[in-house]
């Protein structure tokens, strides 16, 4: 790896495969302030029986709680995957600088995919976008993940 958001996505990759060995659907994130890692978390929807137990929102309340204060400028949230209308509208509200993720979602992506939340002009706060980084890993989890789940359909 040889840049910072790399290295800062590896981080929320390492949380995916926690998610995946709980049986979670292996998305992980990570937000991160001035080159240090506030708060990093993985999807535990299924564990917490919460629909908004998503990674990036549970990253955003952790940060939020950590540092005192709900307006995370200055902030990169890094995120295994393209954040959905939910997420993506939280970082917005959270007032976070930017959102890197590695790879695009098609069926639920809010960041360019299906929406575009970030770059919506008539919210009161725009994020910088970048998507594809370590991009193969990323999609390689999520794609085994719900192989080995029409696989065990499957069996029954």
């Amino acid at each position: 790896m040889n840049t910072i958001d790399e290295k800062c996505l590896a981080v929320a990759l390492e949380e995916a495969q926690c998610a995946e060995k709980e049986g979670e659907v292996p998305v992980g994130a990570a937000l991160v302030i001035r080159g240090e890692v506030i708060a990093q978390a993985h999807n535990l929807r299924e564990g917490l029986f919460d629909p908004t137990a998503h990674a990036e929102i549970l990253v955003l309340r952790e940060a939020s709680q950590r540092l005192g204060r709900w307006r995370l400028a200055g902030g990169t949230l890094y995120v295994t995957m393209e954040p959905c209308a939910m997420c993506a509208g939280a970082a917005v509200l959270a007032r976070v600088s930017r959102i890197v993720y590695g790879c695009r979602d098609p069926k639920a992506g809010a960041c360019g995919s299906v929406l575009d939340i970030p770059r919506e002009p008539k919210l009161n706060h725009r994020i910088e976008v970048t998507g594809g980084i370590l991009e193969q890993p990323c999609q390689e989890i999520v794609q085994r993940f719900f192989e080995k789940r029409r696989e065990k359909v499957n069996q029954q």
